[in-house]
């Protein structure tokens, strides 16, 4: 009898936790059963009433807005690219992202902090950047995964606006300079935003690759 009992028990406890980590959904949307806490500091929003086996402090958590254009779901659900380290909960929930429009940003030792900003840029140009670099082994904000790489066509206008708006917006982005078209601007030297031909010079390094011609460098605060 108290045996029975006691596999009773186990098996209930087994089954109150069952679905942490595993999917729910909220009206449509899909979620992952998840604390609280680890649903709000992976920008999800809990939702009471869809995880009934289990504990307290367990919920449905959604994130309908990740990436560039993409939305939290299990990676079996995403049509499109599915892209690590934006969502909250296991790793098959990923952000799964629309085909075509803007490039995938690699998240292989970049900053989650820099992975998001990166696609708040990409999303006020959208299909304008072709391809993203981050993390990088050498010396710099790239060995570092505070750096990116917005790869435009060369010489192209739309770098020198990229660069200007990504100023505009510093604050917001954490952002600690931007090097575009051999000028750099620098929060911490020039204080405030100015036009691009008003930027300090670089010295020319030989290339117009190397004198960011053909893609923006925004590097990031840590």
């Amino acid at each position: 009898m108290q045996f029975t009992l006691i596999s009773t028990l186990f098996l209930f406890a087994a089954s109150a936790s069952a679905a942490v980590n595993g999917p729910c959904s909220v009206s449509g949307t899909p979620g992952v059963c998840l604390s609280t806490a680890a649903c709000s500091s992976g920008g999800g929003k809990s939702t009471a009433g869809f995880c009934p086996n289990d504990p307290v402090g367990i919920q449905c958590c959604t994130k309908t807005s990740c990436g560039s254009g993409g939305n939290c779901r299990w990676t079996s659900q995403c049509t499109g690219t599915p892209v690590s380290n934006l969502c909250p909960g296991p790793a098959d929930f990923k952000c799964c992202q629309p085909s075509g429009g803007n490039p995938t940003i690699p998240t292989s030792n970049c900053k989650s902090h820099v992975v998001t900003n990166g696609y708040k840029i990409l999303n006020q140009f959208p299909g304008k950047v072709h391809t993203v670099w981050c993390y990088a082994n050498k010396p710099g904000d790239h060995g570092l995964g505070l750096a990116l790489d917005l790869m435009v066509p060369n010489r192209s206008a739309i770098g020198q606006t990229i660069a200007e708006w990504t100023m505009n917006n510093h604050s917001s982005l954490k952002v600690k300079y931007i090097i575009w078209g051999q000028k750099i601007w620098n929060r911490e030297v020039d204080v405030n935003p100015k036009a691009w031909a008003s930027w300090r010079s670089m010295e020319d390094r030989g290339s117009d690759t190397a004198n960011h011609w053909d893609h923006p460098h925004v590097s990031f605060f840590a």
